[in-house]
């Protein structure tokens, strides 16, 4: 079992950054695809980005040109750079990574936006 916990979230004004960071209880080799969801209140859990093995990205298209998700070391394995950021970016943001055939969540960081 992996325990995954995410960091980074905090409160910021619009127009600021913060980086997440997901590091894992023990290392992650191989991941197939990591990514990161957030959850607004009232909301479904969403897709923000993704990471392929390859390399490939995927973004929300409202993340898209603000946000870049990168993958790190088998201990912390995937980060998500945020800019730009805006009050409709607000939520409880998730570390996703699945491994052979599991799928593994952090806790999730609060991440608030003020206007």
């Amino acid at each position: 079992q992996v325990q995954l916990v995410e960091s980074g979230g905090g409160l910021v004004q619009a127009g600021g950054s913060l980086r997440l960071s997901c590091a894992a209880s023990r290392s992650i080799f191989s991941p197939l695809v990591m990514g990161w969801f957030r959850q607004a209140p009232g909301q479904q859990r969403s897709l923000v980005a993704s990471i392929s093995t390859g390399g490939r990205t995927n973004y929300a298209d409202s993340v898209k040109g603000r946000f870049t998700i990168s993958s790190g070391s088998a201990k912390n394995p995937v980060y998500l750079q945020m800019n730009s950021l805006t009050p409709e970016d607000t939520a409880v943001y998730y570390c996703h990574v699945g491994v052979r055939g599991i799928d593994y969540w952090g806790q999730g960081t609060q991440v608030t936006v003020s206007s």
